[in-house]
């Protein structure tokens, strides 16, 4: 997983992933004048730019993200400010556990940090691919993420998910650096559940 937000940062080549951040706690509404919305493949190009000018997350290729504003936009989000997408999150649901979001990468412009647009982004999300009308079905009941061990602030943004939602957080190991082809850190895992707030999943 990769993300980068004003709160956090984690980054990620298809299949790893992980997280850095300044500061996290729980955060505040999103700045007014901004849109949340689903990406469209018409927006790969900025994705791919904005992870690109972070110098912190793993750059995939131009073309994964092309692919995944095709195929994964339903459990994916942008965010735009006066009509330009300043940040996104990219996640997915786990073939082998349909009731989970994987987070995979979460990223906003430098100048856009400190607005709390990755929370809102986040929160945004959960709330979408847990709705009884989402492609998902509505069965989506955790999220999981993977962050460095020397990562703080991403692992307390999470927390911050978790305490806002009622739900709890556990982590356990999941790669080793030795599994990794380069110099990448660890990557502990984080699963989050339930993620539906209480009258979410009355409904659901």
């Amino acid at each position: 997983m990769s993300l980068q937000t004003e709160s956090t940062q984690t980054a990620g080549t298809a299949g790893n992933g992980s997280a850095t951040s300044s500061t996290a706690t729980d955060a505040e509404p999103a700045s007014s004048g901004v849109v949340l919305r689903t990406p469209r493949i018409t927006d790969a190009a900025r994705l791919w730019q904005i992870a690109d000018e972070s110098r912190i997350l793993d750059v995939n290729s131009s073309y994964a993200y092309l692919l995944w504003c095709r195929d994964f936009a339903a459990t994916s989000v942008v965010v735009e400010s006066e009509g330009r997408v300043v940040g996104f999150v990219t996640g997915y649901v786990r073939p082998e556990a349909p009731g989970t979001l994987f987070v995979w990468q979460v990223a906003v412009d430098a100048d856009q940090r400190g607005r709390g647009l990755g929370v809102a982004m986040l929160d945004w999300l959960v709330s979408t691919v847990t709705a009884p009308g989402h492609p998902a079905g509505g069965a989506v009941e955790a999220l999981e993420t993977t962050v460095s061990p020397d990562n703080p602030a991403s692992i307390a943004m999470f927390a911050s998910l978790a305490r806002r939602r009622g739900a709890d957080m556990v982590r356990s190991a999941l790669f080793e650096p030795d599994i990794f082809p380069d110099s990448h850190a660890a990557e502990d895992l984080y699963h989050i559940s339930p993620i539906a707030r209480k009258t979410e999943r009355e409904h659901s």
